[in-house]
């Protein structure tokens, strides 16, 4: 009996050195695949491109949630406006007459109309407001972080407007939008311009973001009001916030954005008042601007015109912008395979996409059916996708050559662009369509358009500079940063030679070590 006793202990203890051993091997299993993952990401390419998906998302959702409330918000007000009034109506019948009482009915219609339009354009406002303050501190501190914070901001965002049961917290949650915003995108498009040097490959990862960009702004009504219709006001919202953290929650692990390497290896960036001075800068600027304001100010008008003219249903009008998104990626993707060919043609694509624009803009109101209004419509984001894909990078361009290459604030002044013309557009395009017409509107937006595109002629010579062409000298009381520059350079010289960089564990660039024995 002992001696079973003995062997029934022994396999126990045999049992269980199996298991330990088992569980050991896992352990090391995970620890090592653990390690190969973090040597991925170490990989510089590879972190380029887990980088350019962060910020892709990142624009994606900014502009998902940006058009997701059309279709939801006049709706959803129109539902707490019309509870708040049936509990006072009676009242209002008794003590006034009819023509009083149509009276009070114009002035609340003409009331929730501007109150729509001031909820439209306060992200773009308070985002116009915060835009010059978040491209200095983007300089000082780096990309990463405010990229996290803005992602941080949105998703409170989010989920203040699936909660917000009133005006004023949808206020509260759009402005709270835009303030993230400033964050997030400034400093994602920024991040793309630092990390893709080669103009080739910048144009191309900018255009893969413009192409998120668009994809978001077209396809977030349908979303919007597809969920709101069928599942309510909270999901759409929910949806978006749940790909907000995972967004976030990737920019933590892979970025790291409360490390210091990257802050005290940055240079210090040129002001942003000195880039808006600059006169290519700005040309810039007033393109993005100008060639913009046909779609905002279409966004909010060109409903109620539908309406009028073509009787058209809600369907229609929610799917009006869909088709567009196709020739915007088309656009992106030509403009992108003739800059790598013919770079020193970035202007021209620019000024050709603001023909197309002011073209498309002009036909807007000849159109008598939904399917004919398809083809200005397709025609104006065909020729935003020329624009922005061409100036974009030319933006990143100018400041290689002419200043500091740190970009927060150059991308900031794009970013300010942008938001003047939507946050005119919701509060200025209804009364400009009231007091002159449709039509003056359409005609105006076309003639703006084709106007500016000569000035973009004046980029001409600025797409053939070099870095070692730098004027910044005439701009730049400061003078010149000539080792970051020479550093740059030769980092670029290397890259079109096929070499990499080589720093050792004591942080010395090998080839730069060898290149300085070789002089010597």
């Amino acid at each position: 009996m002992d001696t079973e006793g003995i062997t029934e202990d022994h396999g126990a203890d045999h049992g269980d050195g199996d298991l330990a051993q088992s569980a050991a091997m896992k352990l090391s299993e995970i620890g090592e695949r653990t390690k190969q993952l973090g040597t991925k990401f170490k990989d510089p390419e590879r972190q380029r491109r887990i980088i350019l998906v962060i910020v892709c998302v990142a624009l994606l959702l900014d502009n998902m949630l940006y058009m997701v409330i059309v279709p939801i918000i006049p709706d959803y007000l129109a539902e707490l406006q019309s509870e708040a009034d049936h509990a006072s109506f009676n009242a209002r019948v008794i003590n006034a007459g009819n023509s009083s009482n149509h009276t009070i009915f114009k002035a609340t219609k003409g009331n929730f109309d501007l109150q729509i339009g001031v909820l439209f354009a306060s992200k773009a406002i308070l985002q116009l407001l915060v835009n010059p303050l978040t491209g200095t501190f983007i300089d000082r501190v780096g990309y990463d972080l405010p990229l996290f914070i803005g992602l941080i901001i949105m998703f409170f965002s989010t989920c203040l407007f699936a909660f917000a049961d009133n005006y004023v917290a949808l206020f509260a949650a759009r402005s709270l939008q835009g303030l993230g915003s400033a964050f997030a995108d400034t400093s994602g498009i920024a991040m793309i311009a630092d990390k893709y040097t080669e103009e080739a490959e910048r144009s191309r990862a900018l255009g893969i973001a413009l192409a998120f960009i668009s994809f978001g702004s077209l396809v977030a009504p349908p979303f919007g009001g597809i969920l709101y219709e069928f599942c309510g006001k909270r999901v759409p919202f929910i949806v978006l916030a749940c790909i907000c953290f995972t967004d976030g929650m990737l920019c933590l692990t892979v970025l790291k954005p409360f490390s210091r390497g990257e802050r005290e290896n940055m240079p210090v960036g040129t002001p942003i008042y000195k880039l808006m001075i600059d006169p290519y800068i700005a040309v810039v600027a007033g393109a993005l601007t100008t060639c913009n304001i046909p779609l905002a100010f279409l966004e909010p008008t060109i409903a109620n015109w539908m309406e009028e003219t073509m009787h058209s249903s809600q369907w229609e009008i929610g799917l009006a912008w869909l088709p567009a998104f196709f020739p915007h990626v088309l656009g992106v993707y030509i403009t992108v395979k003739l800059a790598a060919k013919y770079p020193h043609l970035q202007w021209f694509y620019g000024a050709l996409g603001m023909v197309i624009i002011g073209a498309s803009s002009c036909t807007v109101p000849a159109c008598k059916t939904f399917g004919q209004l398809m083809g200005p419509l397709c025609g104006i984001c065909f020729g935003i996708a020329l624009v922005d894909t061409a100036l974009l990078p030319t933006l990143a361009f100018l400041v290689d050559v002419r200043h500091v290459s740190v970009y927060g604030s150059v991308y900031a002044i794009a970013d300010i662009s942008y938001c003047v013309a939507y946050a005119l557009g919701p509060v200025v395009a209804g009364q400009i369509v009231h007091d002159l017409g449709f039509i003056q509107l359409n005609l105006g937006m076309g003639l703006a358009n084709v106007l500016y595109a000569p000035a973009l002629f004046l980029l001409k010579n600025v797409c053939q500079m070099k870095p070692s062409n730098s004027e910044r000298g005439m701009l730049l009381e400061e003078g010149p940063t000539g080792l970051y520059d020479t550093i740059k350079t030769q980092e670029r010289e290397r890259k079109r030679k096929g070499l990499s960089n080589v720093v050792d564990e004591n942080g010395i660039d090998k080839y730069s070590e060898e290149e300085s024995f070789e002089n010597a």
